[in-house]
């Protein structure tokens, strides 16, 4: 907790303590706000202006420190290995260690059912989509067909989702 300074002037050692009430405690405010919760200030009465005393002496802050923003002596020391300033030369790309990551492997395989599901839950929705952009209109048995397609498609590919990870097998999770 850090102390503000405050407005009053020293007390004189000589004279005793000034004719000042004492602060309330911090218990003694809260009761006061417990005992009045709810109730309505009487805006009738004169507001009370706080007494005035001597001003203290201003207190002169620190200095603070300044930097120039704009210093790049940090910058320009980071750059020992290439001093030229070019960063993007074959030297540069040798030293780096440049990383070329191995080619991905191939997508795999589709079995033409599951090819045909996937394409009867994007398919479906996309020419309903079409027909409300275009005011197309299709007969109602042509509508059942999609809605009856996107809902097989989405049950064939649930039931025929694998239980187990192929590329995790065993693993539950982090153990603790």
């Amino acid at each position: 907790m850090t102390h503000q300074p405050d407005d009053r002037q020293p007390e004189d050692p000589a004279t005793g303590p000034s004719e000042v009430e004492p602060a309330p405690t911090d218990d003694a405010v809260w009761e006061s706000i417990i005992a009045n919760y709810g109730d309505r200030p009487d805006l009738s009465d004169p507001v009370v202006e706080p007494v005035q005393t001597p001003a203290a002496k201003p207190v002169e802050p620190k200095p603070v420190e300044t930097r120039n923003i704009f210093d790049r002596s940090f910058i320009d020391s980071q750059r020992v290995e290439n001093p030229s300033g070019e960063l993007n030369t074959a030297a540069s790309w040798d030293d780096e260690g440049h990383f070329v990551p191995p080619p991905p492997p191939p997508l795999p395989v589709l079995e033409p059912r599951r090819r045909l599901a996937w394409a009867a839950m994007f398919g479906a929705p996309f020419l309903m989509l079409l027909a409300v952009v275009f005011s197309w209109t299709f007969p109602a048995w042509f509508m059942a067909l999609l809605v009856v397609a996107f809902v097989g498609g989405f049950i064939y590919l649930v039931a025929t989702m694998t239980r187990v990870r192929g590329d995790w097998p065993n693993d539950n999770g982090a153990v603790v």
